[in-house]
């Protein structure tokens, strides 16, 4: 069951206080922190042509500055960095989305907080009529790219039956769902990063769905072609894990003993039933910020990586906050600390939170 804002903030104090520094938790193993975090509408302030942008423009609604773009590159560094200081290390993998183009993300990298981690980009430019996209961060040191593909939003052979008109499907734009795969740690890996339709209206449970239709499909082919590859499906998806496209379409699962060799294990399917929350809407928490594995990371042969608990052997993922990414006061109080609110520039960091995942290769016991 959801908990409302104010009571998932009261719980939330001593839930989220044990989940700190998960990468350090398996010593003696290798230890890899991978993640996603949408960055809420990380905009320069230049025209890219063919895109919607123009509400971050100087003369835009937001009124969007050099100063405040800034501001806002400092905040999300501040926010990785934070993650880093927890952990002891620096993500391998962070997934992102909301964002402009590569060059908000070259902007983003070399910020002082985190240009010491080197991340290197992967970004493709998409056709989402706002201008936003996914993209991977990653460590060159810990991490090898050996193939990325931009993975086209299409409705050609699903098995879903549709809301919308051939027509409407022909003119539908949204974000492309980015592949990666390379070895981490020496091991080959798939990381799907995807931001799939919006929940505007109460609408697109569909169209959310045919998203998690296209990365489980495209995850059975690389598991046919590379048998023993690790695959890491992340994204805003605009759906709980409890959802169709996380349950029924990339076939989540709540519990290890029930993930199957064709099956994905959901982490956070069993935090939200716990309370926790990466995003508040209309006073309920949600997770719709989602990482899932699939069975190789679940039950990996010895010595290699598999994803661990984060506390003790209870929850596979954290959903991490700080009290500064938090709005301390107001209507909103308890709640991520967003850029804007009504508008207005108010300097936060995001409407969501991060979370990620740790693996290693000294899995605890289950």
């Amino acid at each position: 069951m959801r908990k409302t804002v104010l009571y998932g903030l009261l719980t939330a104090v001593v839930l989220w206080a044990a989940l700190a520094a998960p990468a350090q938790a398996q010593r003696g193993g290798r230890n890899y922190v991978v993640g996603f975090y949408n960055l809420e509408n990380l905009f320069d302030t230049y025209h890219d042509e063919g895109k919607n942008d123009y509400e971050y423009l100087p003369d835009g609604a937001n009124q969007w500055t050099e100063v405040k773009y800034a501001k806002k590159l400092h905040n999300m560094a501040s926010v990785i960095r934070a993650m880093k200081e927890d952990n002891k290390v620096w993500h391998a993998v962070l997934g992102v989305s909301e964002i402009e183009n590569r060059h908000v993300l070259e902007d983003l990298v070399i910020q002082p907080e985190i240009a010491e981690a080197d991340f290197q980009i992967v970004h493709f430019d998409g056709p989402d009529r706002r201008g936003v996209d996914v993209a991977l961060l990653y460590r060159p040191s810990v991490f090898k790219v050996l193939e990325s593909r931009s993975i086209p939003f299409t409705f050609a052979g699903s098995d879903i039956t549709f809301d919308m008109t051939p027509e409407e499907q022909a003119d539908f734009r949204t974000r492309d769902i980015l592949m990666v795969r390379g070895l981490l740690g020496g091991e080959m890996f798939a990381f799907f990063v995807a931001h799939l339709p919006s929940r505007i209206g109460g609408k697109g449970g569909d169209l959310r769905s045919r998203g998690g239709e296209i990365m489980y499909r495209e995850s059975m082919a690389l598991m046919e072609q590379y048998p023993e590859i690790k695959i890491v499906a992340m994204g805003d998806m605009n759906d709980n894990p409890s959802d169709d496209s996380m349950v029924k379409y990339m076939h989540g699962k709540e519990r290890i003993g029930d993930v199957r060799g064709e099956d994905f294990f959901s982490p956070f399917l069993s935090m939200l039933k716990a309370g926790y929350g990466s995003l508040a809407y209309q006073g309920e928490w949600n997770i719709y910020d989602i990482i899932v594995v699939n069975s190789n990371l679940v039950r990996p042969r010895k010595g290699t990586l598999g994803i661990i608990p984060i506390v003790k052997d209870r929850f596979y993922g954290r959903i991490f906050h700080k009290p500064f990414m938090t709005q301390q006061e107001g209507q909103y109080k308890g709640t991520p600390f967003r850029t804007s609110s009504g508008g207005a520039f108010i300097n936060g960091y995001s409407d969501h939170y991060p979370t990620y995942i740790v693996v290693s290769t000294k899995p605890a016991k289950k």
